[in-house]
């Protein structure tokens, strides 16, 4: 009903799913911690740069950590809207750089910020959590900030009022506008490179070979590739993951026979 199935995206042309996963969530707990999470990130922005800006990098964050996800994450299915929260923090940190001067404690706002991005792309290396998403998500909203995110640094003058031969400085520093023109160039090879090799059905994992474990690494602690048997007996269906043994039986329509092995995840 709308989640990131790579497959029904690639193999089956459903792709809309990846604007549509990023609305939905995966249970209570998950909306709640995400919220939690727009509240801290999004106030602070909406209120300096409006809903309008904030709405549209929210959702092309989401967009390219979906992009991202689909191209990677071939095993899972995932929902959350993890990735367009990753873009406020990419772009979070576009801003602190592109308006730098304008920060009275630079090494106070600028570790706060590290940590947290640190601390959230380290739980993405969790199993169950979709962590291309947060990085695709994240790159989207570095390079939106550096867009929509620029502080002017000095209110131009009114040439009515200046004196004759009194040429007014651009209210926008140089460097702003450098990285302004880098930044819409770099998403547009992006998202362009992206939706290529997407509607080519491109495996990235085919390309990289040590990509997976940027969304979860192997411990003894758990298994990046959980596995559930599931047994099927005339109308009963008795499913048993192997990385905790627990058990649980579902009633299904009478008349389905077979046994098999199925994959599965989700994205916090």
């Amino acid at each position: 009903m709308g989640a990131l199935d790579a497959n029904k995206v690639i193999q089956e042309g459903q792709q809309w799913r990846i604007v549509t996963s990023m609305w939905l969530h995966a249970g209570v707990l998950h909306i709640f911690t995400n919220m939690l999470s727009l509240l801290g990130d999004g106030i602070r922005l909406e209120q300096d740069f409006g809903f309008a800006r904030i709405g549209l990098l929210y959702t092309l964050s989401g967009l390219g950590g979906s992009l991202l996800s689909s191209l990677f994450l071939r095993k899972n299915i995932s929902v959350g809207a993890s990735g367009a929260l990753f873009g406020l923090l990419g772009a979070m940190l576009s801003e602190l750089l592109t308006n730098w001067t304008l920060y009275a404690n630079k090494l106070a706002t600028s570790t706060m910020l590290i940590l947290m991005i640190l601390v959230g792309l380290m739980v993405g290396i969790l199993p169950h959590v979709d962590n291309f998403a947060h990085i695709g998500g994240f790159i989207t909203g570095f390079f939106l900030g550096f867009i929509i995110l620029v502080h002017p640094h000095s209110n131009r003058i009114n040439q009515t009022i200046a004196p004759p031969g009194y040429y007014t400085k651009s209210k926008y520093k140089s460097y702003q506008h450098i990285f302004l023109v880098l930044s819409v160039i770099a998403l547009s090879v992006l998202f362009t490179m992206g939706f290529v090799f997407l509607f080519r059905k491109v495996n990235g994992n085919d390309y990289c070979s040590w990509c997976h474990y940027l969304s979860c690494v192997p411990t003894p602690l758990w298994s990046c590739d959980p596995l559930c048997n599931s047994i099927q007996l005339g109308n009963q269906l008795n499913l048993t993951c192997l990385d905790n043994g627990k058990s649980r039986s579902y009633t299904l329509p009478a008349g389905l026979l077979g046994r098999k092995r199925l994959k599965g995840g989700k994205e916090f």
